[in-house]
């Protein structure tokens, strides 16, 4: 196992399908020790590069009501 980090969408790419094919590993193994390192490895990239931020308040309870066919005189 080669370890290195992350630092473009075509590494994350090949991270990914390297995942797929450690993914349903037996436990204690080397490849389940790579599929943690792996999912390590993604997670701080997305997360660096992909974040989702948390929704504004207001914006999050207008969405709702939209959802639910609510208005203002609902509240």
């Amino acid at each position: 196992m080669i370890i290195k980090p992350i630092r473009n969408d075509d590494e994350l790419k090949a991270a990914l399908q390297r995942l797929e094919m450690v993914f349903q590993t037996e436990p204690d193994t080397p490849e389940a020790d790579e599929m943690e390192v792996l999912v390590t490895l993604i997670e701080a990239y997305e997360n660096k590069h992909y974040a989702i931020t948390p929704p504004d308040p207001i914006e999050a309870i207008k969405f709702r009501m939209e959802q639910q066919n609510l208005n203002n005189r609902c509240l």
